[in-house]
């Protein structure tokens, strides 16, 4: 099995024969314990920044709920009757005190769809920017600068939508960089046999934000006031920033406490990876086949996972019928199981990379296989099943945990068949996460089409990853 893993593809360089994990003729050296490293810091930490990027990102959705005045909503009559109500829902603890708009759904639709447009445009110019003041300090201050504009929500809101929708695309513009940014930081921390472990951990946060969010958000807006569920997020985001800078350097030479066995590890692991091309090969990166096929593998991926992100709470309230207290939990439940796979899917890839002598790109084909082929196919046998309530919930956990292999699949794949340089492989995934991430924003703008039968009520849910996610 041939794989063009020096090059971009195989016009581009020639083609080696991958029955190892690693480059041919690559020294293996000593690996460095893994315990209290510096790169499985990196990884904790950024996990917990990914973590709060997809809370300050759906945390507008949860919220939103309970912005919009009910009396708006209800001429939309999206609720259907189907399905009989699961539960009572216990409105005496509500508390009323949140200003409501009267935002009807297509509104709601621009509102929500709005950080994408800020999103795609900083795709490519991250993995640029990060060539040049490095990873670090792009992720930082994006995800800083999405944490600043959240805690400014409420006031944006009582200006109106137009400075609301604003305010959210200059939060996707934050965002938009962060994918490309800890990629390009990947490309000198992460030793080749060690790639699906330190990957996983760290974009697994985002699927944790969006379970703890969830009900978070919920719980929030239902016993205090929706104005807090952008305060307590912010406040993370800024508290998470101060470690960020104070904790992480963009590689092992610039660390000031990694241990000399680590840097020499990490070090020599990379050292035959390296380019020496100082320019991005634009063309030859266009014409590559390997390219293309993240790229459409990044599409399929996000179209499937943005749908549920965006639709599923919708589902859960509209057709199932649940109350707002378990509509969040059990919204959340999908994306905890998709957590649990993305870690053990990258101990997983490399275990049978380094153990059992796989090749890289069998490991990449099979994880990225089940990774998409298995949610596609819950996802619609969720279509027929009807209102029972316990399959449908266990259909889509299901198939958003299965989606988890994709991180050790297509979403490392970047830095499988694009060799380190001085401009690192950021800007490769930012290429197929910008072309991935054309039509996305559309699905958002499509939400306030979908008519139900009868009822008063609607719920919206909002954006991304990557990925890898992302």
């Amino acid at each position: 099995m041939r794989s063009p893993v020096r090059g971009l593809s195989p016009s581009d360089g020639e083609e080696v024969l991958d029955n190892t994990p690693l480059l041919q003729g690559a020294p293996q050296a000593e690996a460095a314990p893994a315990c209290c490293s510096a790169r499985y810091s990196l990884a904790v930490l950024a996990f917990f920044g990914f973590f709060v990027l997809y809370a300050l990102r759906v945390n507008l959705s949860v919220a939103l709920v309970d912005m919009v005045d009910s009396n708006t909503t209800l001429a939309d009559n999206r609720t259907s009757k189907e399905c009989a109500e699961h539960s009572a829902s216990s409105k005496a603890l509500h508390n009323p005190m949140g200003k409501r708009y009267q935002w009807d759904a297509e509104t709601q639709g621009w509102i929500l769809g709005s950080f994408f447009y800020g999103y795609i445009i900083t795709q490519i110019p991250g993995g640029y920017i990060a060539s040049k003041v490095g990873g670090k300090l792009l992720l930082g201050f994006g995800i800083l600068g999405t944490a600043v504009f959240t805690l400014f929500t409420p006031i944006a809101a009582d200006f109106g939508v137009g400075a609301l929708v604003v305010l959210r695309a200059l939060e996707g513009l934050g965002e938009g960089v962060t994918f490309p940014a800890m990629h390009a930081m990947w490309s000198s921390w992460a030793p080749p046999l060690e790639r699906s472990k330190l990957l996983s951990i760290s974009y697994a946060g985002a699927q944790l934000g969006t379970v703890i969010s969830l009900p978070l958000s919920g719980i929030i807006c239902f016993y205090m006031n929706w104005t807090y569920v952008f305060y307590l997020f912010g406040i993370i985001g800024i508290i998470w920033f101060a470690l960020w800078i104070w904790l992480v350097s963009d590689s092992p030479e610039t660390h000031k406490t990694i241990s000399q066995g680590e840097k020499e590890y990490i070090l020599s692991s990379l050292k035959n990876q390296l380019s020496s091309r100082k320019t991005v090969p634009w063309i030859p990166m266009l014409k590559s086949l390997p390219l293309w096929a993240i790229v459409v593998a990044h599409f399929s991926y996000n179209w499937i996972f943005y749908t549920l992100l965006t639709l599923l709470p919708t589902y859960m309230k509209e057709i199932l019928r649940f109350n707002v207290q378990e509509n969040g939990i059990l919204s959340a439940v999908p994306y905890f199981g998709c957590w649990l796979c993305m870690i053990l899917s990258g101990q997983a890839a490399d275990h049978l990379r380094a153990k059992w002598n796989f090749s890289t790109i069998c490991v990449r084909r099979i994880f990225s296989l089940i990774g998409m082929i298995g949610p596609a196919v819950f996802l619609v046998a969720a279509g027929f099943i009807g209102c029972d309530y316990s399959l449908a919930v266990a259909f889509l956990t299901i198939s958003t945990t299965l989606g988890g292999f994709c991180s050790s699949g297509f979403s490392i794949n970047h830095l499988d068949i694009a060799p380190s340089t001085l401009l690192k492989n950021g800007k490769l995934f930012s290429v197929s996460l910008l072309l991935s991430m054309y039509l996305v924003p559309f699905s958002s703008l499509c939400l306030p089409k979908v008519k139900y039968k009868t009822g008063p009520s609607m719920t919206i849910m909002d954006t991304e990853t990557e990925g890898t996610n992302k």
